[in-house]
């Protein structure tokens, strides 16, 4: 089977970095248990802006907010798309919710409206 990636980018008020990252910890520890490989959460270095488009545009991030780059790396997507529906049912109260999941014990420090985010076939990889 060939690696599956979900892929995010989202506008985080700057004062929230250290939320956010305490969030991704709880968080990306459920991803982790239900099949993850690998989860990079990045925070804005160099983002420029673009003639037309670019990252700050693409989640109308203010000059306040900074903007994460995060991705999950899953071995396949079957294992991806069972994670995404054991986390569903979390959502619809078919199963009882992870705490780490939880909005109300780890809420998003950032505006979920506007993370844009999508899966992902790998069609060129290079390694050392």
């Amino acid at each position: 089977p060939m690696a599956y990636i979900d892929g995010f980018v989202i506008a985080i008020p700057k004062a929230n970095k250290q939320a956010f990252t305490k969030h991704a910890n709880l968080g990306d520890q459920v991803f982790m248990e239900l099949g993850a490989t690998r989860i990079l959460e990045c925070w804005e270095d160099d983002v420029p802006d673009g003639k037309l488009t670019d990252f700050r545009r693409a989640v109308q991030a203010t000059p306040d907010e900074a903007v994460a780059f995060s991705w999950v790396e899953w071995p396949d997507k079957a294992t991806r798309d069972a994670a995404h529906a054991r986390m569903a049912q979390m959502m619809d109260g078919s199963v009882a919710v992870d705490p780490r999941m939880d909005p109300e014990k780890n809420p998003m420090p950032f505006d979920g409206r506007r993370m844009i985010f999508g899966g992902f076939v790998p069609i060129v990889t290079l390694e050392k």
